[in-house]
């Protein structure tokens, strides 16, 4: 990491680089795509398991059910997302990666609060979600302003 101290405060030199935002808003829509591809799969693979196990516990494992896809997607973030990558495998394959402004990596937890404020705001305001970044530094999304996070290039 490219990083310069400036007043005791870690300052990531990479994305201050205009550059490292090129493309990222399409991106990330891709990678989004790719992501819950990928939770799909996961949750079929789930799915079966859990079917097996209602049977192992008398119908008590399949009340796992209602909250398998939430409970896959969560686990999929938290190891991929809040990994030293701080990419998700979508993210990884369109070459971008989530930062936080301050320097700090990224840990699991900020990685799930990210994905569930991202979440909330398309529930509650859908299309405001993707045109804040037409408007917003960087090409950052209402959940990254709040979190203090930015998506970038991992190549630039």
């Amino acid at each position: 990491m490219n990083a310069r101290v400036l007043d005791g405060e870690i300052i990531n030199t990479r994305l201050d680089d205009v550059r490292a935002y090129e493309g990222v808003r399409t991106r990330r829509i891709l990678a989004f795509v790719l992501d819950y591809i990928i939770v799909g799969l996961l949750s079929v693979v789930f799915a079966i398991l859990v079917f097996f196990l209602g049977f192992l516990t008398l119908g008590l494992g399949w009340m796992l059910s209602g909250i398998l896809v939430p409970a896959v997607a969560i686990l999929y973030i938290w190891n991929t997302l809040g990994s030293a990558d701080q990419a998700t495998t979508g993210m990884k394959m369109m070459g971008i990666r989530l930062d936080r402004l301050d320097g700090r990596p990224i840990d699991g937890l900020t990685a799930v609060v990210h994905s569930v404020l991202f979440w909330a705001g398309n529930v509650i305001l859908s299309p405001l979600v993707l045109l804040v970044t037409l408007f917003s530094d960087r090409k950052r999304t209402l959940h990254d302003l709040l979190l203090g996070t930015v998506v970038s290039r991992t190549g630039r």
